[in-house]
């Protein structure tokens, strides 16, 4: 892992001052845009916290995250497969290398419920929205209770008829190690009863944990679903295999 960490390094993240600035300005302008929000915070606040309009604001900040990527830091995206999103709700699984994909699947699918763990509210202005949105908080350190607030509030979701989303390997992962799903995702499935989209993404590329983001186009690959049911055997092939294959495609370039 050493290893492909340092090539890694290499190949995406040459010798130069650019990248480092254009993240450096990225950050200044998360921070601007992200404390421009503290004067709804407070107005939503004092009205009760409306989830409707808490969500709308959440994916409007979303949105402006988005787009200071992608003209300051030349971090655009692309999605392949769209077609195969299922008409009703469904549960999307998808591979985590970045916080890319946390913001942006708000967008990608609006009124997603989204699984995360508890840190992810800790951050300030943010963490206050993020509670009341389209998120499922979990703190994995609860274990057993963990588990069942997932389940139970994804069998919420899915009434409203609402999808959930869920990242099954539990924490990002460097571009180029092996997908490997925690007992959560199957057991989700089969709980839910709902079909399968996997997803595949390949945002650390350009946005790698503990790193700058870099310029480059993010691929969001929906796979072929999977029907509600099949075995356990049947869903980790059909997910956690699928998602690897197709991130094969984009190995080669990390390796370059």
């Amino acid at each position: 892992m050493g290893a492909l960490r340092r090539l890694r390094t290499a190949v995406l993240e040459p010798d130069t001052p650019l990248p480092s600035l254009r993240s450096a300005c990225f950050n200044a302008y998360w921070a601007a845009w992200t404390a421009l929000f503290l004067v709804p915070l407070v107005a939503f606040a004092a009205s009760g916290a409306p989830a409707r309009p808490i969500r709308a604001a959440t994916r409007l900040w979303a949105r402006g995250i988005l787009f200071g990527l992608r003209g300051i830091v030349g971090l655009r995206h692309v999605e392949e497969g769209r077609e195969r999103i299922p008409d009703g709700p469904c549960l999307i699984v998808a591979n985590h290398q970045s916080a890319w994909e946390t913001l942006a699947f708000l967008i990608l699918v609006p009124d997603v419920a989204i699984i995360a763990k508890r840190e992810l509210v800790a951050i300030p202005v943010v963490g206050w929205f993020l509670r009341r949105s389209p998120m499922i908080i979990i703190d994995r350190a609860n274990g057993t209770q963990a588990l069942r607030t997932m389940i139970e509030e994804s069998r919420a979701a899915v009434a409203a008829g609402r999808s959930v989303l869920i990242f099954p390997e539990g924490t990002r992962s460097a571009f180029g190690a092996p997908v490997q799903f925690k007992r959560g995702a199957e057991l989700l499935y089969g709980k839910l009863g709902l079909p399968v989209l996997p997803v595949a993404v390949n945002s650390g590329l350009y946005w790698p944990s503990g790193s700058v983001s870099r310029p480059g186009t993010v691929v969001v690959s929906y796979l072929a679903p999977l029907a509600a049911g099949l075995s356990a055997a049947a869903f980790m092939e059909g997910t956690e295999r699928a998602i690897d294959r197709e991130l094969d495609r984009w190995r080669p370039v990390a390796a370059a």
